[in-house]
Protein backbone atom coordinates (compact mmCIF):
# COMPACT_ATOMS: atom_id res chain seq x y z
CA UNK A 1 0.00 0.00 0.00
CA UNK A 2 0.90 3.73 -0.97
CA UNK A 3 2.34 5.08 2.66
CA UNK A 4 2.00 8.36 0.91
CA UNK A 5 -1.78 8.11 0.41
CA UNK A 6 -2.97 6.32 3.46
CA UNK A 7 -1.43 10.00 4.68
CA UNK A 8 -3.62 11.87 2.66
CA UNK A 9 -6.88 10.23 3.47
CA UNK A 10 -6.25 10.38 7.05
CA UNK A 11 -4.92 14.09 6.83
CA UNK A 12 -8.53 14.41 4.54
CA UNK A 13 -10.13 12.92 7.58
CA UNK A 14 -8.71 15.22 9.71
CA UNK A 15 -10.14 18.10 8.23
CA UNK A 16 -14.04 17.08 7.39
CA UNK A 17 -16.03 20.36 5.28
CA UNK A 18 -19.65 20.30 5.02
CA UNK A 19 -21.30 20.82 1.80
CA UNK A 20 -20.21 23.96 -0.19
CA UNK A 21 -17.61 24.90 2.59
CA UNK A 22 -14.87 22.58 1.17
CA UNK A 23 -12.51 25.69 0.74
CA UNK A 24 -9.14 23.97 2.29
CA UNK A 25 -10.01 20.19 0.65
CA UNK A 26 -10.52 22.10 -2.68
CA UNK A 27 -7.37 24.11 -2.36
CA UNK A 28 -5.24 20.43 -1.53
CA UNK A 29 -7.15 18.32 -4.20
CA UNK A 30 -5.92 21.42 -6.48
CA UNK A 31 -2.02 21.64 -5.41
CA UNK A 32 -2.01 17.45 -5.71
CA UNK A 33 -3.45 17.51 -9.25
CA UNK A 34 -0.84 20.42 -9.94
CA UNK A 35 1.92 18.50 -8.71
CA UNK A 36 1.23 15.28 -10.71
CA UNK A 37 1.39 17.74 -13.75
CA UNK A 38 -2.36 18.23 -14.99
CA UNK A 39 -4.22 21.18 -15.89
CA UNK A 40 -6.03 22.25 -12.95
CA UNK A 41 -9.88 24.35 -13.25
CA UNK A 42 -11.18 25.94 -9.73
CA UNK A 43 -14.44 27.03 -9.58
CA UNK A 44 -17.81 25.32 -7.80
CA UNK A 45 -15.60 22.00 -7.57
CA UNK A 46 -11.92 21.33 -8.76
CA UNK A 47 -11.43 20.11 -12.39
CA UNK A 48 -8.44 18.11 -13.46
CA UNK A 49 -7.70 17.45 -16.97
CA UNK A 50 -5.35 14.88 -18.22
CA UNK A 51 -4.53 14.44 -22.03
CA UNK A 52 -2.15 12.21 -23.96
CA UNK A 53 -1.93 10.80 -26.86
CA UNK A 54 -3.50 12.20 -30.15
CA UNK A 55 -7.79 10.89 -29.37
CA UNK A 56 -10.24 12.49 -29.31
CA UNK A 57 -12.35 10.61 -27.14
CA UNK A 58 -12.85 12.46 -22.76
CA UNK A 59 -13.99 10.62 -20.06
CA UNK A 60 -15.06 11.83 -16.85
CA UNK A 61 -14.56 10.34 -13.55
CA UNK A 62 -16.02 11.87 -10.16
CA UNK A 63 -15.22 11.98 -6.20
CA UNK A 64 -17.53 13.42 -3.75
CA UNK A 65 -15.38 16.06 -1.57
CA UNK A 66 -17.97 17.29 1.68
CA UNK A 67 -18.29 15.55 5.11
CA UNK A 68 -21.18 15.12 7.24
CA UNK A 69 -22.16 16.74 10.56
CA UNK A 70 -21.76 14.32 13.11
CA UNK A 71 -19.43 14.28 15.87
CA UNK A 72 -16.99 11.53 15.37
CA UNK A 73 -17.02 8.85 18.39
CA UNK A 74 -14.15 6.68 16.18
CA UNK A 75 -11.25 5.44 18.57
CA UNK A 76 -8.57 5.75 15.54
CA UNK A 77 -5.48 8.20 16.00
CA UNK A 78 -6.51 10.67 13.25
CA UNK A 79 -10.35 11.82 14.44
CA UNK A 80 -11.60 14.85 12.78
CA UNK A 81 -10.15 18.19 13.76
CA UNK A 82 -13.41 20.22 13.09
CA UNK A 83 -16.35 20.05 16.18
CA UNK A 84 -19.33 18.62 14.67
CA UNK A 85 -18.24 17.59 11.69
CA UNK A 86 -17.05 14.25 10.26
CA UNK A 87 -16.29 11.77 6.96
CA UNK A 88 -18.49 9.63 8.01
CA UNK A 89 -19.27 8.51 4.46
CA UNK A 90 -16.23 8.04 3.04
CA UNK A 91 -15.32 11.02 0.50
CA UNK A 92 -12.23 11.38 1.81
CA UNK A 93 -11.15 8.10 0.60
CA UNK A 94 -13.00 8.76 -2.69
CA UNK A 95 -11.16 11.58 -3.42
CA UNK A 96 -7.74 9.78 -2.64
CA UNK A 97 -8.72 7.03 -4.74
CA UNK A 98 -8.97 9.49 -7.28
CA UNK A 99 -5.92 11.68 -6.51
CA UNK A 100 -3.89 8.34 -6.36
CA UNK A 101 -4.84 7.43 -10.26
CA UNK A 102 -4.79 11.13 -11.36
CA UNK A 103 -1.19 10.71 -10.14
CA UNK A 104 0.00 7.26 -12.11
CA UNK A 105 -2.23 8.10 -15.25
CA UNK A 106 0.22 11.18 -14.97
CA UNK A 107 3.36 9.19 -14.40
CA UNK A 108 2.43 6.30 -17.41
CA UNK A 109 -0.16 7.89 -19.74
CA UNK A 110 -0.74 4.88 -21.13
CA UNK A 111 -3.75 5.97 -22.87
CA UNK A 112 -4.75 8.18 -26.13
CA UNK A 113 -7.67 10.63 -25.21
CA UNK A 114 -8.51 13.09 -22.02
CA UNK A 115 -9.27 11.90 -18.84
CA UNK A 116 -11.40 14.96 -16.63
CA UNK A 117 -11.29 14.47 -13.16
CA UNK A 118 -14.38 15.59 -11.71
CA UNK A 119 -14.10 16.64 -7.48
CA UNK A 120 -17.63 17.35 -6.34
CA UNK A 121 -18.51 19.58 -3.44
CA UNK A 122 -21.92 18.69 -1.34
CA UNK A 123 -22.85 15.60 -2.68
CA UNK A 124 -24.99 14.74 0.25
CA UNK A 125 -26.99 17.50 0.41
CA UNK A 126 -27.85 16.16 -3.78
CA UNK A 127 -26.85 20.08 -4.81
CA UNK A 128 -23.17 19.70 -5.82
CA UNK A 129 -23.46 18.05 -9.03
CA UNK A 130 -26.24 20.37 -10.19
CA UNK A 131 -24.15 23.19 -9.35
CA UNK A 132 -21.34 21.99 -11.35
CA UNK A 133 -23.51 21.35 -14.32
CA UNK A 134 -25.22 25.07 -14.02
CA UNK A 135 -21.40 26.45 -13.86
CA UNK A 136 -21.26 24.37 -17.30
CA UNK A 137 -18.31 21.73 -16.48
CA UNK A 138 -19.98 19.74 -18.85
CA UNK A 139 -19.67 22.40 -21.53
CA UNK A 140 -16.03 23.43 -21.06
CA UNK A 141 -15.37 19.62 -21.05
CA UNK A 142 -17.23 17.54 -23.04
CA UNK A 143 -17.01 13.72 -22.36
CA UNK A 144 -18.76 10.64 -23.65
CA UNK A 145 -19.30 8.49 -20.69
CA UNK A 146 -18.98 9.88 -16.57
CA UNK A 147 -18.37 6.93 -13.82
CA UNK A 148 -18.24 7.68 -10.52
CA UNK A 149 -16.83 4.83 -6.90
CA UNK A 150 -18.30 5.02 -3.66
CA UNK A 151 -17.62 2.28 -0.59
CA UNK A 152 -19.72 -0.13 0.48
CA UNK A 153 -19.61 -0.99 4.12
CA UNK A 154 -20.36 -4.42 4.24
CA UNK A 155 -19.19 -5.71 1.51
CA UNK A 156 -15.93 -7.68 1.38
CA UNK A 157 -12.82 -5.58 0.87
CA UNK A 158 -12.55 -4.85 -2.78
CA UNK A 159 -15.63 -6.42 -4.03
CA UNK A 160 -16.69 -4.67 -7.36
CA UNK A 161 -20.97 -4.21 -7.78
CA UNK A 162 -22.88 -2.65 -10.17
CA UNK A 163 -26.18 -3.07 -12.22
CA UNK A 164 -27.40 -1.41 -15.43
CA UNK A 165 -30.17 0.34 -15.19
CA UNK A 166 -31.62 1.81 -11.91
CA UNK A 167 -28.58 1.80 -9.22
CA UNK A 168 -29.72 4.50 -6.34
CA UNK A 169 -33.41 5.50 -5.31
CA UNK A 170 -34.45 9.31 -5.86
CA UNK A 171 -35.01 11.23 -2.62
CA UNK A 172 -37.86 13.72 -2.28
CA UNK A 173 -38.19 16.00 0.95
CA UNK A 174 -41.48 16.70 2.12
CA UNK A 175 -43.15 19.52 4.53
CA UNK A 176 -46.79 19.19 5.43
CA UNK A 177 -48.31 22.18 7.33
CA UNK A 178 -52.18 22.28 9.50
CA UNK A 179 -53.44 25.59 10.24
CA UNK A 180 -56.36 24.34 12.52
CA UNK A 181 -57.53 26.45 15.95
CA UNK A 182 -55.65 26.29 18.92
CA UNK A 183 -57.71 25.99 22.35
CA UNK A 184 -57.35 24.77 26.11
CA UNK A 185 -56.66 21.09 26.63
CA UNK A 186 -59.80 20.99 28.77
CA UNK A 187 -62.43 22.02 26.11
CA UNK A 188 -61.19 20.09 22.86
CA UNK A 189 -64.53 20.87 21.50
CA UNK A 190 -63.60 24.46 21.17
CA UNK A 191 -60.97 24.17 18.46
CA UNK A 192 -59.43 22.26 15.75
CA UNK A 193 -56.57 20.08 17.40
CA UNK A 194 -53.74 19.91 15.19
CA UNK A 195 -52.03 17.55 16.39
CA UNK A 196 -54.63 14.85 16.21
CA UNK A 197 -55.25 16.00 12.57
CA UNK A 198 -51.73 15.55 11.85
CA UNK A 199 -51.57 12.21 13.46
CA UNK A 200 -53.82 11.00 11.16
CA UNK A 201 -52.52 12.11 8.00
CA UNK A 202 -49.09 10.56 9.59
CA UNK A 203 -51.03 7.47 9.52
CA UNK A 204 -52.93 7.69 5.97
CA UNK A 205 -49.12 8.65 4.46
CA UNK A 206 -48.51 4.88 5.61
CA UNK A 207 -51.27 3.82 3.02
CA UNK A 208 -49.62 5.26 0.12
CA UNK A 209 -46.51 2.57 -0.44
CA UNK A 210 -48.92 -0.50 1.42
CA UNK A 211 -51.76 0.37 -0.60
CA UNK A 212 -51.72 2.64 -3.65
CA UNK A 213 -48.46 1.11 -5.22
CA UNK A 214 -47.78 -2.05 -6.68
CA UNK A 215 -45.67 -4.96 -4.79
CA UNK A 216 -41.91 -4.21 -5.14
CA UNK A 217 -41.97 -0.81 -5.96
CA UNK A 218 -39.10 -0.46 -3.70
CA UNK A 219 -40.43 3.21 -2.71
CA UNK A 220 -40.54 4.40 0.78
CA UNK A 221 -42.20 7.07 2.55
CA UNK A 222 -40.89 7.78 6.23
CA UNK A 223 -42.31 11.13 8.36
CA UNK A 224 -38.98 12.08 10.52
CA UNK A 225 -40.45 14.88 12.19
CA UNK A 226 -43.71 16.09 13.73
CA UNK A 227 -43.56 19.57 15.39
CA UNK A 228 -46.37 21.80 16.62
CA UNK A 229 -46.95 24.94 19.23
CA UNK A 230 -49.02 22.83 22.08
CA UNK A 231 -48.06 22.92 25.54
CA UNK A 232 -49.01 21.18 28.32
CA UNK A 233 -52.15 22.31 29.01
CA UNK A 234 -52.82 23.75 25.41
CA UNK A 235 -54.00 22.12 22.34
CA UNK A 236 -51.50 23.08 19.27
CA UNK A 237 -53.20 25.32 16.34
CA UNK A 238 -50.77 24.76 14.02
CA UNK A 239 -48.49 21.53 12.94
CA UNK A 240 -45.86 20.96 10.88
CA UNK A 241 -45.23 17.35 9.58
CA UNK A 242 -41.48 17.16 7.41
CA UNK A 243 -40.32 13.54 5.94
CA UNK A 244 -38.89 11.90 3.23
CA UNK A 245 -39.50 9.93 0.49
CA UNK A 246 -37.62 7.45 -1.99
CA UNK A 247 -38.60 5.92 -4.98
CA UNK A 248 -36.99 3.55 -7.79
CA UNK A 249 -39.16 5.13 -11.17
CA UNK A 250 -40.14 8.87 -11.51
CA UNK A 251 -44.00 7.32 -12.31
CA UNK A 252 -44.09 5.96 -8.44
CA UNK A 253 -42.01 9.77 -7.06
CA UNK A 254 -44.97 11.40 -9.43
CA UNK A 255 -47.90 9.11 -7.67
CA UNK A 256 -46.75 9.33 -4.12
CA UNK A 257 -46.82 13.18 -4.55
CA UNK A 258 -50.20 12.86 -5.81
CA UNK A 259 -51.39 10.79 -3.53
CA UNK A 260 -49.77 12.71 -0.49
CA UNK A 261 -51.56 16.03 -1.77
CA UNK A 262 -54.71 14.17 -2.13
CA UNK A 263 -54.58 12.46 1.44
CA UNK A 264 -53.58 15.67 2.90
CA UNK A 265 -56.44 17.65 1.55
CA UNK A 266 -59.19 15.19 2.02
CA UNK A 267 -58.41 14.78 5.83
CA UNK A 268 -57.81 18.89 6.26
CA UNK A 269 -61.31 19.40 4.93
CA UNK A 270 -62.50 16.35 7.04
CA UNK A 271 -61.54 18.26 9.62
CA UNK A 272 -62.70 21.51 8.43
CA UNK A 273 -58.64 23.13 8.36
CA UNK A 274 -55.94 24.27 5.83
CA UNK A 275 -53.27 22.16 5.04
CA UNK A 276 -50.46 22.88 2.71
CA UNK A 277 -48.12 20.16 0.87
CA UNK A 278 -44.48 21.32 0.09
CA UNK A 279 -42.67 18.55 -2.22
CA UNK A 280 -38.91 18.64 -3.26
CA UNK A 281 -36.54 16.34 -4.90
CA UNK A 282 -33.39 16.88 -5.30
CA UNK A 283 -32.07 13.38 -5.67
CA UNK A 284 -33.17 11.47 -8.50
CA UNK A 285 -33.05 8.03 -9.53
CA UNK A 286 -29.51 7.32 -10.71
CA UNK A 287 -29.49 5.24 -14.30
CA UNK A 288 -26.41 3.49 -14.77
CA UNK A 289 -26.41 3.27 -18.53
CA UNK A 290 -25.39 -0.25 -20.59
CA UNK A 291 -22.33 0.97 -22.48
CA UNK A 292 -20.38 1.74 -19.32
CA UNK A 293 -22.33 -0.54 -16.65
CA UNK A 294 -20.45 -3.45 -18.93
CA UNK A 295 -17.11 -1.57 -19.63
CA UNK A 296 -16.83 -1.45 -15.04
CA UNK A 297 -17.64 -4.78 -14.96
CA UNK A 298 -14.85 -5.80 -17.69
CA UNK A 299 -12.04 -3.34 -15.89
CA UNK A 300 -13.33 -5.37 -12.83
CA UNK A 301 -12.74 -8.49 -13.78
CA UNK A 302 -8.94 -7.63 -15.88
CA UNK A 303 -8.39 -5.70 -12.41
CA UNK A 304 -8.83 -9.40 -10.78
CA UNK A 305 -11.61 -8.18 -8.54
CA UNK A 306 -14.62 -10.17 -7.34
CA UNK A 307 -17.44 -8.50 -9.23
CA UNK A 308 -21.49 -8.75 -8.51
CA UNK A 309 -22.73 -7.54 -12.15
CA UNK A 310 -26.62 -7.39 -11.55
CA UNK A 311 -26.77 -6.39 -7.90
CA UNK A 312 -29.73 -5.20 -5.68
CA UNK A 313 -30.69 -1.71 -6.19
CA UNK A 314 -29.38 0.90 -3.33
CA UNK A 315 -32.19 2.19 -1.26
CA UNK A 316 -29.75 5.43 -0.83
CA UNK A 317 -29.93 8.05 -3.38
CA UNK A 318 -26.44 10.05 -5.06
CA UNK A 319 -26.28 13.16 -6.36
CA UNK A 320 -24.11 11.48 -9.14
CA UNK A 321 -27.33 10.67 -10.70
CA UNK A 322 -27.49 14.73 -12.23
CA UNK A 323 -24.48 13.70 -14.14
CA UNK A 324 -25.70 10.37 -15.54
CA UNK A 325 -28.77 11.96 -16.35
CA UNK A 326 -26.44 14.40 -18.44
CA UNK A 327 -23.97 11.74 -19.86
CA UNK A 328 -23.99 7.95 -19.64
CA UNK A 329 -22.10 6.70 -16.98
CA UNK A 330 -21.82 4.07 -14.87
CA UNK A 331 -22.08 4.50 -10.27
CA UNK A 332 -19.83 1.70 -8.89
CA UNK A 333 -19.80 -0.05 -5.63
CA UNK A 334 -15.96 -0.96 -3.78
CA UNK A 335 -16.91 -3.49 -0.89
CA UNK A 336 -15.24 -1.39 2.14
CA UNK A 337 -14.78 -4.67 4.72
CA UNK A 338 -17.84 -6.60 7.18
CA UNK A 339 -16.10 -5.76 10.18
CA UNK A 340 -14.54 -2.93 12.64
CA UNK A 341 -15.17 0.41 11.84
CA UNK A 342 -14.72 -0.37 8.19
CA UNK A 343 -17.71 -2.46 8.46
CA UNK A 344 -20.12 0.04 10.02
CA UNK A 345 -22.96 1.72 8.38
CA UNK A 346 -22.46 4.28 6.40
CA UNK A 347 -23.30 7.85 8.34
CA UNK A 348 -22.63 5.95 11.55
CA UNK A 349 -20.44 8.66 14.07
CA UNK A 350 -17.70 5.82 14.39
CA UNK A 351 -17.40 4.60 10.78
CA UNK A 352 -14.06 4.86 9.05
CA UNK A 353 -13.08 4.30 5.43
CA UNK A 354 -10.63 1.22 4.77
CA UNK A 355 -7.16 1.98 3.58
CA UNK A 356 -6.91 -1.14 1.64
CA UNK A 357 -9.11 0.32 -0.61
CA UNK A 358 -6.65 2.94 -1.78
CA UNK A 359 -4.65 1.06 -3.83
CA UNK A 360 -7.79 -1.39 -5.42
CA UNK A 361 -9.61 1.94 -6.32
CA UNK A 362 -6.94 3.50 -7.91
CA UNK A 363 -6.02 0.33 -10.36
CA UNK A 364 -9.84 0.27 -10.91
CA UNK A 365 -9.92 3.29 -11.90
CA UNK A 366 -6.36 3.16 -14.00
CA UNK A 367 -8.15 0.31 -16.02
CA UNK A 368 -11.21 2.07 -16.61
CA UNK A 369 -9.10 4.45 -18.47
CA UNK A 370 -6.79 2.46 -19.79
CA UNK A 371 -9.71 0.27 -21.16
CA UNK A 372 -11.82 3.03 -22.55
CA UNK A 373 -9.06 5.34 -24.04
CA UNK A 374 -7.04 2.53 -25.47
CA UNK A 375 -3.89 3.35 -27.54
CA UNK A 376 -4.11 2.92 -31.35
CA UNK A 377 -3.54 -0.59 -32.66
CA UNK A 378 -4.96 -1.88 -29.30
CA UNK A 379 -8.32 -3.27 -28.87
CA UNK A 380 -11.04 -1.69 -27.16
CA UNK A 381 -12.71 -3.94 -24.53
Amino acid sequence: MDADLVDVRRDFHRHPELGFQETWTKAKVAEMLRAAGLEVHEGTGVVGVLRAGTGNRAIGLRADMDALPIHETSAHDYPSQTRGAMHACGHDGHMTMLLGAAQALAADPHFDGTVVFLFQPNEEHGLGARAMIDEGVLDRFPMEEVYAIHNLPGAPVGQVSTRPGLICSSESLFEIRIAGQGGHASMPQAGRDAITIGAEIVLALQTIVARKLAPGAGAVVSVTEFLTDGQRNVLPGTATLKGDVRARAPQDRDAIEGLMRQLTGGIAAAHGVSATVDFNTEFVETINAPGPTDAVIRAAHRAGLDTVPNREPMSFSEDFAHFCAAVPGCFMLLGNGEAGPNGQPLHSSDYDFNDALLPIGMALWTQIVRDRLPLPGADRP
